[in-house]
């Protein structure tokens, strides 16, 4: 079983408009909603590939009871051990504007959890660790965790042999990267935030001193970077793509992971993991993966070694 993490999740609203001007009045011709934030995308991901995946994090108010009910009726089966909480669970909205063939976001904060919750999802987490053979720990902190809380996840997870993957940013992601992760998953800005580096292969290198074992580095259009004790790749689809960028990244990390459970060659995971976040431009739905742009595209991305600088 995979778990995964979502400390902030999200009702992931889609708007489709004609085109998107500023101060100006739309009309909206589809509304999709889903389930989100990272980990829950990450998740619904590994279930369409036919892996077994359970969710924890917190949910709360309408809007988490709302993003409950879409988990369970989602396309695969995905356990539900997401934590009960106060306060409402946020909505991020993405507008669709396919003139531009790109994608407008917007992300609400998160509701305030109190310590009796953060104590009740520590809980959970210890007991759902000895059936698990990876966890994904993803996403911002809502208001409320200490900011340590990623990092206390990680060594918990170390500490109970499970294999644990990180992706967060700013101070979460520095205080996590220090706890060893197997394996970190920031992009080109946090990369260079945590490192102080804009070199995205000596950001990485620096990375690993800092505590991660594999550092893999989604560079957007650039494709993904990763720098391990099995070596240094590139991975890039065919050509730049534009469309809808929610959940690239979280389909990044389902390929990875997806990819450890079938015991990959890295550059097969790295091929995957390309072609998963690419399919997930592509498609009109925040966080979901366009299947058959995925098949095409899967055989198409090149992966190169990439040499580690001195």
């Amino acid at each position: 079983m995979i778990l995964t993490v979502t400390l902030n999740a999200a009702l992931d609203i889609t708007y489709r408009v004609r085109a998107l001007r500023p101060q100006t009045g739309h009309r909206v011709s589809e509304v999709v909603e889903r389930p989100g934030g990272k980990g829950i995308n990450v998740a619904r991901v590994l279930a369409a590939l036919g892996h077994r995946v359970t969710v924890t994090g917190f949910a709360g108010g309408a809007t988490g009871r709302t993003v409950r009910e879409l988990l369970a009726g989602g396309p695969g089966p995905v356990t539900d051990a997401l934590i009960p909480v106060a306060g409402s669970t946020r909505r991020t909205v993405s507008v669709v504007d396919p003139a531009a063939e790109d994608a407008t976001l917007f992300n609400e904060p998160g509701p305030t959890v109190s310590a009796a919750e953060w104590d009740a999802l520590r809980d959970a987490y210890r007991g759902l660790l000895p059936s698990a053979r990876a966890v994904a720990l993803c996403g911002s902190l809502p208001p409320g965790v200490p900011v340590g809380a990623y990092a206390l996840l990680v060594r918990e997870a170390r500490a109970a042999g499970v294999t644990v993957l990180l992706d967060t940013s700013g101070e979460p992601l520095r205080r996590g990267v220090a706890a060893r992760p197997d394996l970190l998953k920031p992009n080109a800005e946090e990369l260079a935030e945590l490192t102080g580096s804009h070199d995205p292969l000596q950001a990485a290198r620096d990375a690993r001193r800092r505590g991660a074992r594999t550092v893999v580095a989604s560079l957007g259009a650039g494709g993904l970077l990763a720098a391990g004790p099995e070596g240094h790749w590139r991975a890039a689809p065919p050509r730049p793509l534009r469309g809808n960028p929610a959940g690239a990244g979280d389909s990044v990390v389902a390929g990875l992971l997806s990819g450890l459970m079938e015991d990959l060659p890295w550059p097969e995971r790295l091929a995957r993991a390309a072609a998963l976040s690419a399919a997930t431009v592509l498609s009109p739905v925040a966080g979901e993966f366009d299947r058959a742009r995925y098949q095409e595209l899967l055989g198409r991305v090149r992966v190169t070694e990439a040499a580690p600088t001195a």
